[in-house]
């Protein structure tokens, strides 16, 4: 049986925060990485801090929702490193307003990256995975799901994440590949970053807070989504598919 030395992982948004952290475990354990970015220079940087520390990776710029260059930058990924066998669709924007203030094109562009990005990734990964018998993706959704004040667009981009990842565990399923979700709560990244420069709150005051309401009483690291995507696409999460994880320090209602 093949282990993650064999195998390659695709992970969009991979320049830095979560998907950053992610590729960076997955290397760790062994995997040959492709950091997709809309961020070129980021993903190279990046891409090399990851070889300096003896993996395999390399970046690739690219706007995940335009199809015919998600198509070619797969098959880059594949003549390159092999076939991709992990996928991880981190890719992410925030175009935050309240409902009567946001435009359409905020609309379209959270819509498009998340859904219509995880799409195409997904489409076009997932024939080297079938074809193999053994592959994992697991998309990036949100707490936002459950509905976030001035994230129209994003809590339903997250939430659709969710009903995407259950639909293809049960397409893809037979042919051995799993598909799950993780919805992170707070985790210091630049986007929460700005997201405390928009509401005008010093982000150390904003850190603050969420630990305060947080049961584990601190805020999420990007290695902790990490942690848990080396799981779920370990051999050993073969049975775990169509699960959507919160993780976010204790329980979400």
């Amino acid at each position: 049986m093949n282990g993650p030395r064999d195998r390659t992982a695709i992970v969009t948004g991979g320049a830095g925060g979560i998907g950053f952290g992610v590729a960076r475990r997955l290397a760790a354990d062994g995997f040959a990485v492709a950091l997709l970015d809309l961020d070129e220079g980021a993903g190279k940087r990046a891409a090399a801090e990851i070889e300096q520390s003896g993996g395999r990776a390399v970046a690739v710029g690219i706007d995940v929702t335009d199809e015919q260059a998600v198509q070619t930058a797969v098959e880059l990924v594949a003549e390159q490193l092999g076939a991709p066998a992990v996928l991880v669709n981190n890719a992410g924007v925030t175009r935050d307003n309240l409902l009567f203030k946001m435009s359409l094109d905020d609309w379209d562009t959270v819509m498009d990256v998340h859904l219509r990005g995880s799409f195409l990734m997904s489409r076009a990964c997932q024939r080297y995975m079938t074809a193999a018998g053994w592959g994992r993706i697991v998309n990036i959704s949100s707490t936002a799901a459950l509905g976030n004040r001035g994230q129209v667009n994003y809590s339903a981009a997250k939430a659709g994440l969710q009903g995407f990842t259950k639909t293809l565990a049960i397409e893809l399923g037979k042919f051995g590949v799993t598909a799950n979700a993780i919805a992170p709560g707070f985790i210091v990244t630049e986007m929460t970053r700005r997201t405390a420069e928009r509401m005008g709150i010093p982000f150390e005051d904003f850190v603050k807070g969420a630990a305060e309401h947080t049961p584990v009483a601190r805020v999420g690291q990007p290695a902790d989504i990490a942690h848990l995507v080396s799981f779920l696409v370990s051999d050993g999460a073969g049975f775990v598919s169509g699960q959507v994880i919160y993780a976010a320090g204790g329980p979400v209602c």
